[in-house]
């Protein structure tokens, strides 16, 4: 393949994901453009590295949303994988988005995973991905301490949600140690 045709690959990536609405996974791109799921993954990584605002959520690729004037705050929690659902479901519940989970790891220092759930469905997506993979919680390497980036629409909504997190038990206090 030449180079006229990859850049006109990554040139219809670019153009799928930033018309979508919702995530669109590498295999859905490859089917779209009759390429294998790898070639794509590829193309999406020299994209970002061209500096084009495309990030990986568990559902598929989005290209970064600009935020309006939203609040961010980050909390941090600890729980085992049997309350993962409960907990996503408070935030989301109050009207937060969960932009991304976060572990300090004692070798590689910060490891995000983006996440961007916003509804009761995304967080059932992700559970059954999660799920259908049997792939560990981030959090299985911090004993299960881990911090979450929410997004909400001011002080309010996001005192409402830490509330709820610490009456269901979820925010981590270092007595727990």
């Amino acid at each position: 393949m030449g180079k006229v045709d990859k850049e006109l690959r990554q040139k219809k990536i670019l153009e799928i994901i930033k018309s979508s609405t919702k995530p669109i996974s590498a295999s859905a791109l490859g089917k779209k453009l009759h390429v294998s799921r790898q070639l794509i993954v590829g193309d999406v990584a020299l994209l970002r590295a061209s500096g084009e605002k495309i990030f990986a959520t568990p559902r598929g690729y989005m290209i970064e949303p600009v935020q309006k004037e939203k609040m961010r705050v980050q909390l941090v929690c600890k729980h085992d994988f049997d309350q993962m659902e409960k907990e996503l479901n408070v935030i989301v519940d109050e009207g937060g988005e969960v932009v991304d989970v976060l572990i300090e790891h004692p070798v590689y220092g910060e490891l995000r995973g983006n996440l961007h759930l916003v509804t009761r469905h995304d967080v059932r997506q992700f559970m059954d991905k999660i799920t259908s993979s049997k792939a560990p919680m981030l959090s299985d390497l911090s004993q299960g301490i881990h911090l979450h980036t929410i997004c909400c629409d001011g002080q309010d909504m996001a005192s409402r949600i830490e509330k709820r997190l610490q009456e269901e038990g979820f925010l981590y206090h270092i007595d727990e140690q």
